[in-house]
C-alpha cells in the first residue's frame, strides 16, 4: 500500500494531522519482512539491486515491443510491485546512500520519463519520491538526506517534475493528484535545502507555476499548492524575483489578485491563497524592477481600490502599498499614488483603525505601522506638487491629523517605556546573577522592543520631524505644543530618531546610509 502524506483537497493544517498516522503506518510497514528477512541494510540492498533488475527488463521490452503493450505489461505490473515495497526504505534515511550507490536514484528519474503517464511505474515513482523527501524524514538522517537531495538535483529532478506536470492532465483525479503529489517534493527539497529555489525556478518550475495560477480553471487544492510554492521560492530571493518580473509575473499576480476587489474568498482555502499571492507580490516589489513593473501594470490603482472596497483583501493591499512605497526605489510610486487621489484613502485609515480589520484578526499595531510607513514614504519621496498635497493634508480641519500623529506617539511610547523598563530590569538581575549580557541577548531585547511598537514610534517622530520642518509653522507650533501638553519632550523625539538613523538603510550601500543619517539628523537640528 502507497501512504502518501498530501492528498487533494487537504489544506496545510490537515496535512500536519495527517503526518502522525503517516509515521506511524510507515513505521509499521518497516517491520514487514522483504522476501522472508528483516529490513535492513544487507535485504535493502536487494530490494534495491531486485528494482534495477525490474526496470531494465521493463525498459528492454518497451524498447523491443513500442507498440504492444500487452508484451511488456507482466513486467510493468513487477516493477510497480518492486517500488511499492522500496516505500519501506522512507522510513530508515541513514541508508539513503545506498539509493546513490546503486544507481537506483538514476532509474527512478528515467522512470519520470516515460512517454506515457497512464503507466503505474509512472505514478508509483511519485509517490515513492514524495515520501523519500518527506521534510520530517530528511530531518532525521541530515546525511543521509543530503546524499539523497545532490543525487536528486545532479540528475535535473526538478525539470523532470515540470515536464511531467506539463503532460498530466489534471481533470483526471489520479493526474490531478500526481501535480499535488509533484509540488510536495519540491517543497519537500526547498525547505530542507532552500538554495536550490534559484536552481529550481529556472528550471522551468517559475513558468509552469505562474500559468497555472492564471489558468481559467475552478479553484482547486493544487491552485493552493502552487500559490504556496510561489512565495516560497521568492522568499529572500532576488534572481527568483527578477526572473518572476521578466515572465510578466507581476501582472499574472495583479490579474490573480483583482478578483478579490469586490469579493471576499469563498473558503479558508481560497483565502489562504490570496494570501500567499499577496506574499508573493510583496516579495517582488523588494526588487527595485519590479516597482516599475507594478507601476505600470496599475498595481497601484488596484491596491488603492481595494483599499476603498473594505473587503478582505484591504489588509494585504495595504502592506503591498507599504512595500511599493518604501525606500528612495518607491518615488515613483509615491508620486503616482498622490496623482491617483490616494491620500483620500490612505488618511481616513490614519484617522482610525477600522473595525472590521480587528475582527478579520488583524492587530492594530500592524495596521498602523503600514500606515505609517507609507505616509512616512511619502514624506520621503515626494517633491513639489504632490509634496504640498501631502502636507496640505496635516492643516486640514484644524489640524485633526497632527492630534492623531501625537495620539499614537504618546500610544506608543508608552508602550516601548513599559517594554524598556522590563529589559532593563532583566539586564539588572543578570549582573546580580553574574551572567554576561552577549549579542545575542541584545538582540533578543531589541526584538522585544520592536514587538512593543519601537518601528511604530520611530515611524510617528519621523513624520512629527518632517512636518516640523515643512516651513508650515501652524504644523511646527501644533506638535510642540502638544508635546508640552502631554509632558513630552523634545530630547525623547532627538534620541528615538537618533536611535532610527543608526539602525536605517539596512541592506542598502554604504552611500546610501551616511546620506540618509545626515538627512535625519539636519532635519532634527530645526526641530
Amino acid at each position: 500500500m502507497v501512504v502518501c502524506l498530501k492528498h487533494v483537497g487537504i489544506t496545510d493544517s490537515g496535512r500536519e494531522r495527517l503526518k502522525m498516522s503517516v509515521k506511524t503506518l510507515a513505521s509499521w510497514s518497516a517491520a514487514l519482512c522483504f522476501q522472508g528477512e528483516p529490513v535492513d541494510e544487507s535485504s535493502v540492498k536487494k530490494m534495491i539491486l531486485t528494482f534495477e533488475k525490474r526496470s531494465y527488463k521493463n525498459q528492454e521490452l518497451r524498447i523491443k515491443f513500442p507498440d504492444t503493450p500487452g508484451r511488456f505489461m507482466e513486467t510493468e505490473l513487477d516493477l510497480n510491485d518492486i517500488i511499492q515495497e522500496m516505500h519501506v526504505i522512507a522510513t530508515m534515511p541513514d541508508l539513503y546512500h545506498l539509493l546513490v550507490e546503486l544507481n537506483a536514484v538514476h532509474s527512478l528519474l528515467g522512470l519520470l520519463s516515460h512517454d506515457n503517464t497512464d503507466i503505474l511505474s509512472f505514478r508509483d515513482v511519485v509517490d515513492l519520491l514524495q515520501e523519500l523527501t518527506d521534510i520530517d524524514t530528511l530531518h532525521e538522517s541530515e546525511e543521509g538526506a543530503e546524499v539523497l537531495i545532490d543525487s536528486l538535483l545532479e540528475g535535473q529532478v526538478v525539470a523532470l517534475l515540470v515536464q511531467n506536470m506539463e503532460r498530466l492532465d489534471e481533470q483526471v483525479k489520479e493526474e490531478a493528484d500526481g501535480v499535488y503529489n509533484t509540488l510536495a517534493i519540491i517543497e519537500n527539497m526547498a525547505e530542507f535545502r532552500p538554495g536550490l529555489c534559484t536552481e529550481a525556478a529556472q528550471q522551468g518550475l517559475m513558468q509552469w507555476l505562474l500559468k497555472r495560477i492564471k489558468a481559467k480553471i475552478p479553484f482547486d487544492a493544487n491552485k493552493l499548492y502552487c500559490s504556496e510554492i510561489l512565495a516560497i521560492l521568492l522568499q529572500n530571493n532576488d534572481s527568483t524575483r527578477e526572473l518572476l518580473g521578466e515572465l510578466d509575473g507581476i501582472d499574472v499576480l495583479l490579474q490573480q489578485l483583482s478578483v478579490f476587489k469586490r469579493h471576499n474568498p469563498a473558503t479558508a482555502e481560497e483565502q489562504e491563497m490570496m494570501e500567499n499571492l499577496f506574499d508573493a507580490l510583496c516579495s517582488c516589489l523588494m526588487l527595485a524592477a519590479n516597482r516599475d513593473r507594478f507601476l505600470r501594470g496599475e498595481g497601484l490603482q488596484l491596491m488603492n481600490l481595494m483599499l476603498r472596497e473594505k473587503k478582505m483583501s484591504r489588509t494585504s493591499a495595504l502592506k503591498v502599498l507599504d512595500h511599493g512605497m518604501i525606500g528612495p526605489e518607491g518615488s515613483d510610486n509615491c508620486h503616482k499614488f498622490v496623482d491617483i487621489l490616494g491620500l483620500r484613502t490612505i488618511f481616513p485609515l490614519f484617522m482610525k483603525t477600522p473595525k472590521k480589520m480587528k475582527k478579520a484578526g488583524t492587530v492594530d499595531k500592524e495596521h498602523e505601522e503600514h500606515v505609517c510607513s507609507i505616509i512616512a514614504s511619502c514624506l520621503r519621496n515626494l517633491k513639489a506638487q504632490q509634496r504640498t498635497r501631502l502636507l496640505s493634508k496635516f492643516t486640514e480641519n484644524d489640524c485633526e491629523k497632527v492630534d492623531r500623529l501625537m495620539e499614537l506617539h504618546f500610544k506608543y511610547l508608552e508602550a516601548v517605556q513599559l517594554a524598556d523598563k522590563r529589559i532593563e530590569g532583566e539586564k539588572h538581575d543578570m549582573v546580580k546573577r553574574g551572567e554576561i549580557l552577549d549579542d545575542v541577548m541584545e538582540d533578543e531585547f531589541y526584538l522585544r522592543r520592536l514587538d512593543a511598537g519601537l518601528f511604530v514610534l520611530q515611524l510617528l517622530c519621523y513624520i512629527m520631524v518632517e512636518i516640523s520642518n515643512s516651513g508650515i509653522s501652524q504644523l511646527q507650533q501644533r506638535v510642540h505644543q502638544i508635546l508640552n501638553l502631554r509632558g513630552g519632550s523634545v530630547k525623547v523625539v532627538r534620541h528615538i530618531m537618533r536611535e532610527y538613523a543608526e539602525n536605517i538603510g539596512d541592506g542598502k550601500s554604504e552611500e546610501f546610509k551616511e546620506s540618509e543619517q545626515k538627512r535625519i539628523m539636519d532635519l532634527l537640528e530645526n526641530f
